[in-house]
């Protein structure tokens, strides 16, 4: 057997493992050695200087209000009534007093006492995190503490030599196992000491030693193991660096791929359309919708297919961009498809956009899978004959049935809803279209230009010169009759108002607002003498696109909604956005829906309601959550997403603090990019080591795109080995 073989053993061979506990070792998705060696710990008990009892009391004394580990041995437990005190908490307290070489400490929990009462013994060894208090009997004690066993040689080694003591996740299935910390320790330690010289290196020997980084023998001794603090560091860069750099890798590899490898159409007006239909426009283009358009008209003239991605804040005037492409490509002989995420928001681009072209020879056709059969055996002629120039639908347009005469360009709305499948099914429909993708969700630029790293990337940074900035305000519920008063007060100004709930039926968990139950409930009461509509996800899109043409009709002056008015929707005389149970929304979803006031010369106005809890919480974006309850660290991450909205106007800082709060996330799934998800690194915090990355990965694609050199077949090999499955997606950008 070759000793890398060795590695993918099955777990079960190794000491104190056996068939028993490798079932449970699987079903945690450690099937291998070599799975074991890359389950890398998830914190670590790092303190080069022992801290003892007496140095802590010292420490509380002198006003000292961090948290600290501390180590000690169980002395005794106690179970203590409260009620016949009269005690503000549950009726038990279950106290563990420790003690060191220096002194006593007590850990206090007033909840879940029936599962920490199982969790010490006498004498065990115990280290202790905590914000230490001096108790008003003069103990010191630390509540509710996160707190992790060792055994004997730990403790000893922790004293002697400052030893950081690595721990992992413990699943149920393996705790089932009677595995605890300490067991689990020592057998990840022996598969470390006897397998790590069989791993394969997986960057060139160049790459490291440029980028100070150590091999991957070293790399998983130190992020096991760690000797120091600054050895733990630098491992833990090897991995977030080799991580980022494959997923740079292929990304360097689908845009050579698409730049050099795909021939095109060259797409350049033959008559004046562009200019007369810019003269008939009521406003002027920002520069920063100046500047796209002429990138654009660039790409669409060169015979490489255009593959470019439009960042806009929400307003930003996206669309008219892209309807000034698609009237480049039909002036170009070609035709152009939009597809939109949903049917409303399809429609609405439908009514805008041939209302906009109505003094122009140019036949725009609605494709939607709700159509009656008539209708779509007409529009899917028009489409297959030439007859329509601009196609604009959903999902729909990716049928079989939907044959194009000669597509040029291809225009996608809110491109992150859509999967790499579905838009490579669109994309098939032509040979090798022009690609314009659009995204209203403003990403940090670190994310994007990894997300979207094989994309040309245009961002239109400027509102149209009208635009007055909304008012954001965050209000108690019980405002909210106020509220009614301001929005009914501002009919007579000519305002619309929305009002928005996050579900459309009652919630038994989540207790949240309905909007069915609401409307019905407030058309009666407050705005018993408004003219009041209802939209919700649960009516089909001819419903919703009636509704919305009655409020753009000013029909109704109230229009009830749920989310569904997140994306597209622009009724210029709604200039008032009230939304219930803010708490309960994402940063970029409020802002999404902020959006849709605003989009006139009037002020207007976004109205927060949440309840008095999140309200009065300060929001320090810098609040560290490690120590939090789950509970706490929502309502804290609910009260930054609010103050956030309240300050901040901008959508690309605000996606800033989103990521920041709730992190990247998944977003790196084949059903949304073909790229590798990421599990060492994180894109926003790791700046600095992506840019690093992707400065080398683009570098060696463009001097070795096969990565044929001798140098590079190390590169070739692990890409085949552990991301076949994603170069399969290059093609598909």
């Amino acid at each position: 057997m070759d000793n890398s073989e060795k590695l993918f053993q099955n777990v079960q061979y190794l000491k104190s493992v056996g068939p028993k506990r490798a079932k449970a070792f699987n079903k945690a998705g450690i099937n291998s050695i070599y799975d074991l060696l890359f389950y890398f710990p998830v914190k670590y008990l790092d303190r080069t200087k022992l801290i003892n009892t007496q140095q802590v009391i010292e420490y509380v004394i002198n006003g000292y209000e961090g948290e600290v580990t501390i180590i000690g041995k169980v002395d005794s437990t106690e179970l203590i009534n409260t009620s016949k005190y009269r005690s503000k908490f549950s009726k038990n307290i279950f106290k563990v007093h420790f003690r060191d070489d220096t002194g006593f400490f007590e850990c206090v929990w007033f909840q879940g006492i029936k599962y920490f009462k199982n969790k010490f013994n006498k004498n065990d060894i115990v280290a202790i995190s905590a914000k230490p208090v001096i108790s008003k009997y003069g103990h010191l004690q630390f509540t509710h503490p996160d707190f992790d066993k060792l055994d004997e040689t730990e403790s000893l080694e922790f004293l002697n030599t400052g030893k950081i003591i690595p721990f992992y996740k413990l699943t149920k299935e393996l705790k089932s196992s009677n595995l605890g910390d300490i067991q689990l320790r020592k057998i990840i330690s022996g598969a470390v000491k006897e397998y790590k010289n069989y791993i394969n290196e997986t960057l060139p020997a160049a790459l490291l030693a440029k980028n100070h980084l150590p091999s991957i023998n070293k790399a998983i001794t130190e992020i096991h193991f760690p000797s120091t603090t600054e050895k733990l560091l630098i491992a833990q860069k090897r991995f977030k660096f080799e991580e980022l750099f494959y997923l740079e890798i292929i990304i360097a590899k689908r845009k050579f791929f698409t730049k050099y490898h795909t021939k095109g159409f060259s797409l350049k007006p033959k008559t004046n359309l562009i200019k007369a239909f810019l003269k008939t426009l009521p406003f002027n283009l920002t520069n920063a919708q100046l500047k796209t358009l002429s990138e654009i008209k660039k790409d669409m003239s060169e015979t490489t297919p255009m593959n470019r991605l439009i960042q806009g804040d929400v307003g930003s005037g996206k669309t008219i961009v892209a309807l000034v492409a698609m009237l480049i490509a039909i002036d170009s002989g070609f035709q152009c498809a939009l597809m939109a995420p949903t049917e409303i928001l399809a429609s609405q681009h439908f009514e805008n956009i041939s209302a906009l072209l109505k003094n122009f020879d140019v036949k725009v056709n609605l494709l939607l899978g709700g159509r009656s059969s008539k209708e779509k055996v007409k529009t899917l002629k028009n489409i297959e004959t030439g007859k329509s120039q601009i196609v604009i639908g959903t999902h729909a347009l990716i049928e079989e049935q939907v044959v194009f005469s000669k597509l040029g360009l291809i225009v996608i709305d809110e491109q992150h809803r859509f999967g790499v499948a579905q838009r490579a099914k669109l994309i098939g429909k032509s040979f090798t279209p022009d690609i314009l993708i659009m995204t209203a969700t403003p990403i940090p630029r670190t994310l994007s230009m990894t997300l979207y790293g094989d994309l040309d990337i245009s961002i239109i940074d400027q509102l149209p010169a009208n635009r007055i900035p909304i008012q954001t305000f965050v209000r108690n519920e019980n405002r909210l009759p106020k509220i009614y008063k301001f929005i009914i007060d501002k009919i007579k100004e000519g305002y619309q108002s929305y009002i928005v709930y996050p579900l459309v039926e009652e919630s038994e968990k989540l207790d949240l607002k309905s909007a069915i139950e609401y409307f019905e409930k407030l058309k009666l009461t407050f705005f018993k003498n408004i003219r009041v509509g209802l939209l919700h996800g649960k009516m089909n899109w001819q419903e919703k696109e009636s509704m919305m043409k009655k409020f753009a009709a000013k029909e109704f002056d109230v229009l009830f909604s749920t989310t569904v008015i997140e994306v597209g929707i622009d009724i210029p005389d709604a200039n008032i956005i009230l939304i219930n149970d803010a708490h309960r929304f994402g940063l970029s979803q409020l802002h999404q829906l902020r959006g849709r006031v605003g989009r006139s010369n009037k002020q207007a106005y976004c109205i927060l309601v949440t309840n008095k809890t999140i309200e009065s919480r300060s929001a320090n974006l810098d609040y560290n959550f490690e120590f939090m309850s789950k509970t706490d660290i929502e309502k804290s991450k609910a009260a930054i997403r609010l103050n956030a909205m309240q300050n901040i106007s901008n959508g690309f800082d605000l996606s800033e603090i989103d990521f920041k709060l709730r992190g990247p996330g998944n977003i790196f799934g084949k059903e949304q990019s073909g790229l590798p998800s990421l599990i060492f690194s994180d894109i926003i915090k790791d700046s600095e080591i992506l840019i690093a990355a992707k400065n080398e990965a683009f570098g060696i694609i463009n001097n070795d795109p096969e990565l044929n050199n001798e140098k590079n077949k190390i590169l070739k090999y692990t890409l085949t080995k552990k991301y076949n499955s994603e170069i399969d997606f290059i093609n598909i950008a």
